[in-house]
């Protein structure tokens, strides 16, 4: 039965993002840091379309996370192009013309707008809830995976649900101080979560758990 998996990198003290989310700052000022330890990796690179590139313990868990998907999932401000109607020449995404995910991404919503396809990737935009948009994900991913790629608010509101079967934290050895915290307001409070793998890795330790 098809998994939702749920990853992302986090600072010490909680963020996700870094404050001041924009268009010039989509990861908020400071929010960059938390992913260097996986834009110098190869594993990375390579479906971004860059050359060369480094080998670590993150290797593994990177390609992992890249197999078994046959769907994603994020919400709005992960997609970008601020918030409100889409207007009439609406954002593309920050991916260019041929987006990493090779997979249907569903974006979660409170304006409707048609499908967009980018090479090998179609984006369907979700407007009726969490659960829909799961459940389309699920149909469209057949045998494979969900992967809910974040952000904060959607995450939170997925574990909330406890609809999150297995939730992978990217610990950054970084205090930004302040912007999007994922677990805010008691996000997931009561949730059983079981341990099922550590990994210490340069500028990141993986903690993997089983949710549920």
């Amino acid at each position: 039965m098809s998994k939702l998996r749920f990853e992302i990198s986090i600072s010490l003290d909680g963020y996700v993002a870094g404050p001041n989310q924009s268009e010039e700052h989509p990861l908020g000022e400071g929010g960059e840091q938390l992913h260097e330890w996986v834009i110098g990796l190869a594993a990375w690179r390579e479906p971004h379309k860059y050359e060369g590139g480094e080998v670590n313990a993150s290797t593994p868990l990177v390609e992992e996370s890249q197999s078994g998907v046959g769907a994603v999932m994020m919400g709005r401000n992960m997609f970008g192009g601020g918030p409100g109607p889409w207007g009439d020449d609406p954002w593309q995404g920050w991916w260019g013309d041929d987006p990493p995910f090779k997979a249907p991404v569903f974006v979660l919503t409170h304006h409707e707008r048609e499908p967009l396809t980018l090479g090998a990737t179609t984006f369907t935009f979700v407007t009726d809830g969490i659960e829909s948009a799961l459940e389309q994900a699920k149909a469209a991913a057949g045998e494979g995976d969900v992967h809910l790629a974040g952000g904060a608010d959607v995450a939170g509101q997925y574990l909330s649900a406890g609809l999150v079967d297995q939730m992978q934290l990217n610990v950054v050895p970084l205090l930004l101080g302040d912007g999007a915290q994922l677990f805010e307001g008691g996000t997931g409070a009561g949730l059983g979560l079981e341990q099922v793998l550590s990994v210490e890795a340069p500028g990141v330790t993986h903690l993997r758990y089983r949710v549920g």
